[in-house]
């Protein structure tokens, strides 16, 4: 049913799309009954299927990446569709309107998507009161943080902090984005020196709470295997909880879509991303020795691909484009896969 649907819907502007799509399903979802029967047809649980990881207990390993639900506006609507966890942002301090439309483009041929979204959000205020008045019912739901665009980079630390701070009561764990290519010098962050100050920074902070929250890190694909090796490091040194592998990426290798397409700037996401975000997993579970959790996310868009990430060495799995693409059931026919 789900393929039909889609022939409409890539009909109009991915993002406009993206938001209607959202809004229905909350709208719909306010009615009697209806979310009873949508957990009914997609949700399932399994002994099997329950994963404790740095700390928290998940009901399941299918989580729904940042990027889908920035300002946690939907988190109980998407939790009907049986994901085990849902990260929200990723979020800043102030809010800023992001990149100029349009920023989400859909290569269809490569089932991928490229955005320049740029942390378009509003505000880590805004989302923490959301944050409180959602009813999670074990769902786990993790905050995305990153910098204001506006925000220097020698200050960057304090964007992190402010966001830390406020959502420290209200998720479940913490990922720090420097990895996302639609902020101008962002990914600088992610140089050894301005990354471990930054998580040595937050985690000196985490560790005044009686109960500290996992922090982990989301990194580019494009890493090279150096840059890994400094990530491993880093990971070691500062203790923080794991890493979320890998961010959108910014190679355009291999695509089959027209060359307008894959012209437009911005980090692409997708099938074409499975193979590298595979390799990066399985390259840093080796390297440290699986001395840390890894979320596995790129390019999954059944079963299998969920499978290979867990092979690799990643402990939880995200989706998002592959959502996009494969619908709504696509949660359900991975924890299927995955039970077998």
């Amino acid at each position: 049913m789900y393929k039909f649907l889609k022939l409409f819907l890539f009909q109009f502007d991915p993002e406009r799309i993206h938001y209607f799509v959202t809004g229905t399903l909350q709208r719909a979802q306010r009615m009697w009954g209806v979310p009873k029967l949508i957990k009914a047809a997609f949700n399932l649980e399994h002994p099997s299927l329950e994963r404790e990881v740095f700390g928290l207990k998940f009901k399941n390993p299918v989580g729904l990446a940042a990027g889908f639900d920035k300002n946690g506006e939907y988190i109980e609507e998407l939790a009907n569709f049986g994901f085990g966890f849902i990260e929200v942002g990723t979020v800043t301090p102030l809010p800023q309107p992001g990149n100029e439309k349009p920023r989400m483009f859909r290569l269809p041929q490569d089932e991928a998507l490229i955005n320049r979204m740029g942390f378009n959000n509003k505000g880590v205020d805004v989302l923490a009161k959301k944050l409180t008045l959602v009813k999670r019912d074990g769902l786990i739901i993790g905050g995305n943080i990153g910098k204001n665009k506006n925000t220097p980079n020698e200050e960057a630390v304090n964007d992190y902090i402010k966001c830390f701070d406020r959502l420290f009561e209200v998720v479940d764990y913490f990922v720090v984005n420097v990895s996302s290519p639609n902020t101008p010098g962002l990914r600088e962050l992610q140089e050894k020196e301005p990354l471990k100050n930054i998580l040595n920074t937050l985690q000196s902070r985490n560790l005044t709470h009686p109960v500290a929250k996992p922090i982990l890190l989301k990194i580019a694909p494009d890493l090279t295997n150096s840059q890994l090796d400094d990530i491993v490091e880093i990971v070691q040194e500062t203790k923080i909880a794991g890493v979320i592998a890998s961010n959108t990426t910014i190679s355009r290798a291999d695509l089959q879509s027209g060359e307008s397409q894959k012209k437009e700037m911005g980090g692409l996401s997708g099938k074409p991303l499975s193979k590298r975000a595979t390799e990066v997993i399985r390259y840093l579970s080796d390297k440290s020795g699986k001395s840390f959790p890894i979320i596995g996310v790129g390019g999954i868009h059944n079963a299998k691909d969920a499978q290979d990430k867990l092979d690799a060495g990643a402990a939880l799995v995200q989706i998002y484009t592959g959502f996009v693409y494969e619908g709504p059931g696509l949660v359900k026919r991975i924890l299927k896969g995955l039970i077998k």
